[in-house]
């Protein structure tokens, strides 16, 4: 098969990583792809989001099968304009995408069918929301209704900082038309997981589970980024945990999208929140995420092509995947001044001693190749994953590969893991 994988980060190089491995896969491109990813597929400069060029593309290279890798094009329409041109391809059409393209429509689904998640308002006006928020008091959460490059939430503490939210989205329009609308909603306690279940349009089979590292800091301190590390598989998602989420959470969603006439096929991605109440839902979003897709893929040991396959054909009924017992886990290195102001163009060395390290597969998700070197071309610019026995073991394994890496423009936290292996000492004590 000729497959076209669409993206340039992280995920989208650990994509690449698995499916070049497929039996199935004879020739691979990724648009616009990196410098990691050039060493497993041929990279096109298409930007991910130009839509006509990409299907221009796949129709001119006779694709058989595209794999979107980001949410923008997905709510962009991306995969209906490839059926429309006869070409298959994995990931949700725009209307169905909704479930990350609007936080507003989530959380009305999520209200009609039953689907656990905190209490909420939508608004369009800014005093309403203010009012809402004076009512409900703090800690509160603000939410961009539309994409805002997961930078569109904020988890106040106080009321003022609430209100701050509100008015930077709505008055000050620092999202765009994404913040013309917000939502706030009622603040979840316990511990955050992320879980993952491929769906057909009408079925839906569960991956590994992971857990993310939001905040950019050590303890989980600082401001909020794309993520700074992940592990699977996540302790705290036990297996009585993972089919309470497919029954009360996945398979209603899937079954309220096709009553909606928006069927889901894809990989539906449930941010939860594991508390007293049992988990439930802070948001969906309908691709893989970056970094937990590094961590999964590097845990798979099923090909990940006929699953993707599958999932598109709506062929997922009984279908088996397989997955190694070892724990991955996934370190990412950063700019300096990620997740703010940061430079780009700085030169990363000692790769290969990286690589070297026995278990351990360096992801590039910003970089660039130039004159021989590699520089970084992003915020999030390499995700190190290694896999061990356990997420302790494999901790180490990436920190070893981590402090091989001659880059002094660029950090990385030096805690991923701490929930899991708190828990695993806990439970040894």
């Amino acid at each position: 098969m000729r497959i076209l994988v669409v993206g340039s980060g992280g995920r989208e190089h650990a994509l690449c990583w698995a499916i070049a491995a497929s039996p199935l896969c004879d020739k691979l491109y990724c648009a616009p792809g990196n410098a990691g990813i050039a060493a497993e597929a041929e990279c096109v400069p298409i930007g991910a989001e130009d839509v006509p060029a990409l299907v221009a593309f796949a129709a001119r290279e006779r694709i058989d099968f595209v794999v979107v890798g980001p949410e923008g094009p997905l709510v962009a329409g991306l995969v209906d304009h490839l059926a429309e041109a006869g070409i298959k391809a994995f990931g949700p059409s725009a209307a169905a995408a909704a479930l990350e393209g609007s936080k507003g429509f989530t959380k009305d689904l999520c209200a009609k069918y039953g689907i656990p998640t905190g209490a909420y308002g939508r608004f369009r006006d800014a005093e309403a929301a203010r009012r809402f928020v004076r009512e409900r008091g703090a800690p509160i959460v603000v939410k961009a209704d539309g994409l805002a490059a997961g930078k569109g939430v904020t988890v106040a503490a106080t009321v003022d900082e609430a209100l701050a939210a509100i008015d930077a989205a709505m008055v000050g329009g620092r999202f765009g038309a994404a913040g013309a609308e917000v939502v706030v909603e009622e603040f979840l306690g316990g511990e955050e997981a992320s879980f993952f279940a491929l769906c057909d349009g009408v079925n839906a089979i569960p991956l590994a589970a992971a857990q993310d590292h939001k905040r950019v800091g050590d303890g989980d301190t600082g401001p909020n980024t794309g993520g700074m590390g992940a592990y699977s598989p996540a302790p705290v998602i036990t297996s009585a945990v993972a089919e309470e989420v497919m029954a009360r959470i996945v398979r209603p969603t899937v079954a309220g999208m096709a009553k909606e006439g928006r069927p889901f096929k894809g990989v539906l991605f449930a941010g939860l929140m594991i508390g007293r109440d049992g988990p439930q839902l802070i948001e969906f979003n309908v691709r893989f995420g970056d970094p937990e897709c590094q961590a999964l893929m590097a845990r798979l040991k099923s090909d990940v092509l006929p699953a993707l396959i599958a999932a598109t054909d709506g062929q997922l009924r009984n279908f088996d995947l397989r997955w190694h017992d070892q724990a991955a886990l996934c370190v990412v290195m950063a700019a300096k001044g990620y997740p703010g102001d940061y430079r780009k163009g700085t030169e990363i060395r000692g790769l290969d001693r990286a690589a070297a390290v026995n278990g351990v597969t360096v992801f590039h998700a910003g970089t660039k190749a130039e004159g021989g070197r590699i520089l970084a071309n992003g915020g999030r610019v390499l995700g190190v994953t290694a896999t061990a026995g356990t997420v302790n073991q494999a901790r180490d394994l990436a920190y070893r590969a981590v402090d091989a890496i001659d880059w002094p423009d660029g950090f990385c936290r030096r805690d991923i893991g701490h929930r899991a292996i708190a828990r695993a000492a806990a439970e040894t004590r």
